[in-house]
């Protein structure tokens, strides 16, 4: 660890003089490091990474920070180690706290609202970087049904089939849904700016119950994909999804597709854990093929 506190210190221009390793995390090591300024910050750094992880990582933050309406870390430092120093992540620190309370929950909804409105874009990534554990491919798309379709669940098919994490009645009922993306998809859409990966251990409640958000996949997509997430898992009150509602109501019949955006992280969950993800993908391509 040595050498990446020296990289801290450089990166910060401060003395580190306390470090504590953290838990958390199934790809990178985390720590908190206490500066002689008196500053502490968070640091993440990975043994062995994929071209680009930490730069495409910050790029997410900033992209998320950028409009001014949703708490998000600063990015102090990155480096994807290809100088030959630590890769690594260097963030403001921020200060857990417990739950979040109602009005809190509330704010997180609001302001994933405006994120939302924000827009990106185009469908998928303007820098064409993938993201996520697997991969996934972000090149530009104009319309969610292409994106979706193509980048998402034709992508996850092939994976899912190569790797027989589905079985031969789920790969073909999820062809089915492919075919039929642009009559049960709901309305047209421009697209959103999404975290991409808006599960309730990527947000942090902070001593004050401010709800930050980290470990984005960032990318232009359907708005309901961030909704659907937030679902699958749970970890989210009711008052953030009433909230989002007030300030920018989703188009009718969205809780019938959540199904639909919860496809992608279903599949990629059964590729890289088994068990029970299978099931819950062909429950979840069940219902949307009974549309």
């Amino acid at each position: 660890m040595s050498r990446l506190t020296d990289a801290v210190a450089r990166d910060i221009g401060a003395d580190v003089v306390s470090s504590a390793r953290l838990g958390g995390g199934d790809v990178a090591e985390s720590y908190r490091f206490g500066l002689a300024d008196g500053r502490t910050v968070f640091a993440k750094t990975h043994r062995n990474p994929p071209p680009g992880f930490f730069t495409t990582e910050a790029a997410g933050l900033d992209w998320l920070r950028e409009p001014g309406v949703v708490p998000v870390p600063e990015v102090l430092a990155v480096s994807d180690g290809d100088d030959g120093s630590p890769p690594r992540l260097v963030l403001e620190w921020i200060d857990e706290g417990g739950r979040g309370s109602a009005q809190g929950e509330a704010a997180l909804g609001r302001a994933l609202a405006r994120l939302h409105q924000v827009g990106a874009p185009s469908f998928g990534r303007e820098d064409r970087r993938t993201t996520g554990s697997r991969a996934l491919p972000n090149d530009p798309c104009d319309t969610w049904v292409e994106f979706y379709g193509e980048r998402r669940l034709g992508v996850l098919l092939r994976m899912a089939s190569d790797q027989r994490a589905l079985p031969g009645s789920a790969l073909a009922k999820l062809e089915r849904v492919i075919e039929r993306l642009g009559e049960v998809g709901g309305p047209p859409e421009p697209p959103a700016r999404l975290h991409g990966d808006l599960w309730a251990g990527n947000r942090l409640v902070d001593v004050d119950g401010t709800s930050w958000l980290i470990d984005p996949a960032c990318h232009g997509g359907h708005r309901e994909y961030d909704v659907a997430m937030m679902r699958l898992f749970g970890g989210f009150g009711r008052e953030c999804f009433d909230a989002y509602a007030d300030e920018f109501p989703l188009a009718d019949g969205w809780e019938q597709r959540v199904p639909i955006h919860q496809l992608s992280p279903l599949i990629v969950h059964a590729v890289k854990f088994g068990g029970g993800y299978a099931a819950a993908t062909e429950r979840a391509l069940d219902a949307v093929l009974s549309f």
